[in-house]
């Protein structure tokens, strides 16, 4: 990569700027072999400070033009509104950028309306990952108008972007039509309604969209009601493989909604109901799906869902039917003995691998307990390890959906 630190150094000294010590050392040992480029402000062991709108100036004239950086990870720096203005300048230059990462930035509406005008045309970026930059519901609306527009986007992330109702239901009617988006994430928004009217659009979107695969509605104050609808959609809709639910209001009549589901239209794969109120009936009603034969589920997660034996036991049991169900995560719950013993048996007998639970089994004298481990669907989704890469484990849905891409490659009607 001498070619591309030398253009750097150049350029440095073209706009007089100091070269990042960080961005040096990357481009002379860490550009990986799929052409991404990690520069990410959160990395301790890197020396340099995190990446500033200057810096953006630099790298963006440095990358325009260069075929083999594919990917660009700018997650945790201190890029702006004006760093995003370089930011889209690379995006309209660059034709091979295929993912983009800004997540935890400073980039508020200005920012997010420069970069959607920059995708307009764009017919190369397949993903872009906003989560965290406050561009509140002005940016986020041009995003939306955006995806009308856009023909290549198939992902995209503005979780904790301060979403308001507006801009959740722009986004659930520009799916109805949209027929490249793959992935959506619009967790964490910022709604003051009891009414859920976002829930009731994007389910009124889930009954027309036929590509939607994956869907994060985290955090939105839902409740059964706004389950019940989300369900009736789902019933109808063939193509979403992961739903995720979490934290938000649903106890064990929402759960038996989704069981409904899960009887009648086996496609959903992932299902995250994480840090809700389920409790053991709610436990029981999905149970009672898992157990049937044309159950495709291969991940659930209920961690911290007051879940007790009888609930929990349940699963154990739906696990010995069902060899369908790969990854289950328990965690927070109320783990009895009994609990302990059943899914400390399903992981001896290699019925339930260690990798793919958050409980790791040990004994003290003579009884069984459960001790928590690292793992779970998006474990590292916010936070990342200061070393090395993330493990499978701690991100089994990343893995779990880049499988089931590649069957998308190979058979385009599944």
């Amino acid at each position: 990569m001498e070619d591309i630190t030398n253009r750097y150094l150049s350029i440095c000294a073209e706009v007089q700027q100091p070269p990042s010590t960080c961005v040096l050392e990357v481009f002379e040992d860490n550009i990986n072999s799929d052409g991404s480029l990690k520069l990410t402000g959160n990395d301790q062991l890197k020396r340099g400070d995190r990446l500033t709108d200057d810096d953006m100036l630099v790298l963006s004239k440095t990358l325009v033009g260069n075929s083999t950086i594919k990917g660009l990870d700018l997650r945790y720096n201190n890029i702006t509104d004006q760093g995003a203005v370089y930011v889209a300048h690379l995006i309209q230059e660059n034709k091979s950028l295929q993912s983009l990462d800004l997540m935890c930035n400073n980039i508020e509406a200005d920012g997010a309306e420069v970069i959607a005008k920059s995708l307009h045309k764009n017919k190369n970026l397949k993903m872009l990952r906003m989560t965290g930059n406050k561009i509140g519901n002005k940016g986020a609306m041009q995003l939306a108008a955006m995806l009308q527009i856009n023909s290549a986007l198939e992902e995209i992330d503005v979780s904790d972007c301060d979403l308001a109702t507006q801009s959740v239901i722009a986004f659930a009617i520009v799916l109805k039509n949209n027929r490249r988006i793959r992935a959506i994430n619009v967790s964490r928004p910022l709604l003051f309604s009891l009414q859920e009217e976002t829930t009731v659009h994007m389910a009124q979107m889930l009954v027309v969209n036929k590509t939607l695969r994956e869907l994060h509605l985290g955090k939105h104050d839902m409740t059964d009601t706004g389950v019940e609808r989300l369900c009736e959609a789902l019933k109808l809709n063939i193509s979403l493989r992961y739903l995720d639910l979490r934290c938000n209001r649903i106890t064990r009549d929402g759960a038996k909604c989704l069981s409904e589901v899960l009887k009648q239209n086996p496609s959903l794969e992932i299902l995250d109901l994480s840090s809700n109120r389920i409790e053991d009936d709610g436990a029981l009603y999905l149970s009672e799906a898992i157990k049937l034969p044309h159950s495709k589920l291969k991940a659930l997660c209920v961690t911290s869902n007051s879940i007790g034996k009888q609930g929990l036991m349940s699963f154990s049991e739906a696990m010995d039917v069902n060899s369908s169900l790969t990854h289950i995560y328990i965690w927070g719950n109320k783990l009895e003995e009994p609990v302990c013993v059943a899914f400390s048996r399903l992981i001896s007998s290699g019925r339930l691998l260690e990798e793919h639970t958050d409980v790791s089994p040990y004994e003290v004298d003579g009884h069984v307990f459960l001790a928590e481990a690292s793992h779970g669907l998006r474990r590292h989704y916010y936070c990342t390890s200061r070393y090395g890469e993330d493990g499978v484990s701690s991100n089994s849905a990343l893995a779990l959906m880049a499988a089931d891409s590649l069957a998308l490659q190979i058979y385009p009607d599944s």
